[in-house]
């Protein structure tokens, strides 16, 4: 499936900003399931000097850019072009493979790549280890059971357990929160799978992008109205990493579309800065996934 995505974030000051530093993760990855062949980058006021492209830690493309003079809006428009293939088919040869096999392998195994992907097994800044967490993950993660069907049906019972509240939670709320009261958003299901897991000594990552909406047959899509997304991934021998999306209980094929990963959300921000003012400020966000013929 091939897209075009635009992801436009604004910003109004109330006050004039004198001087603001950023950081943006907004362009997707490319990847053994998704190309992305063309990203435009486009900040308003222009930035000055202080204006870069990186790699971070994980792999995501970052943008880092200051805005130096006086002004009362920011707007960054991300204008990608991305081709996304269907994951499901590979799956198969692993399906009998039990997740304390898999948690032995991660353990012992001294190839490079297991080695560094422990680091998705230890706590990160929004997950930290919680009894709560293994005993909810208990309860799909009997003895000798495959991996994939348990992480299948951990991810059902996050869907059916936990309602999609966008109000309750802000991207500081505690995971200790989100368990306590069942409600969330997709960040907090994605944390909270990634959790579970982690806690049986599983490597599980955050993964953040887009989800192509369809709108009911006799509606036309509205400009700005996908969504961000997150959901996770866990890892398995051979095959790599398998993602699982909680908020919608299902496996990514071909509508989700990847930007960033990272251990959690704090790895992954979208967009984030210092700003130097006084005021308030009022923030917009749209999404357009488009989907393209060739």
């Amino acid at each position: 499936m091939n897209y075009k995505v635009t992801h436009k974030t604004e910003y109004r000051y109330s006050d004039l900003v004198n001087l603001c530093y950023n950081e943006a993760r907004l362009t997707p990855r490319s990847f053994a399931h998704q190309h992305c062949s063309e990203s435009q980058f486009v900040v308003d006021p222009k930035p000055g000097t202080g204006y870069r492209e990186r790699q971070d830690f994980f792999g995501n493309t970052v943008y880092y850019f200051t805005i130096q003079q006086p002004h009362n809006q920011l707007t960054v428009t991300v204008t990608s072009h991305v081709q996304v293939k269907g994951r499901e088919m590979q799956l198969d040869f692993a399906e009998h493979l039990a997740w304390e096999e898999v948690r032995q392998r991660i353990q012992t195994d001294m190839d490079p790549e297991v080695l560094e992907l422990r680091q998705y097994i230890l706590d990160s800044p929004m997950i930290p280890t919680m009894p709560e967490l293994r005993t909810y993950a208990e309860k799909s993660f009997p003895k000798n059971r495959p991996l994939l069907e348990a992480v299948e049906e951990l991810t059902t019972r996050l869907y059916t357990d936990f309602t999609y509240d966008p109000n309750f939670t802000t991207v500081a709320t505690p995971l200790a929160d989100v368990i306590q009261h069942r409600r969330g958003v997709c960040q907090d299901f994605a944390h909270l799978g990634i959790g579970c897991l982690r806690t049986l000594g599983l490597a599980a990552r955050y993964v953040s992008g887009y989800i192509e909406t369809n709108p009911p047959p006799d509606q036309e899509p509205l400009e700005g109205a996908d969504a961000s997304h997150a959901w996770f991934s866990v890892y398995l021998p051979q095959l790599g990493w398998v993602d699982f999306d909680p908020t919608n209980n299902q496996i990514p094929a071909d509508q989700h579309i990847t930007v960033a990963w990272g251990r959690d959300y704090s790895d992954v921000t979208p967009l984030k800065g210092v700003v130097f003012g006084s005021g308030t400020h009022a923030l917009s966000v749209s999404v357009d996934c488009q989907r393209e013929n060739f």
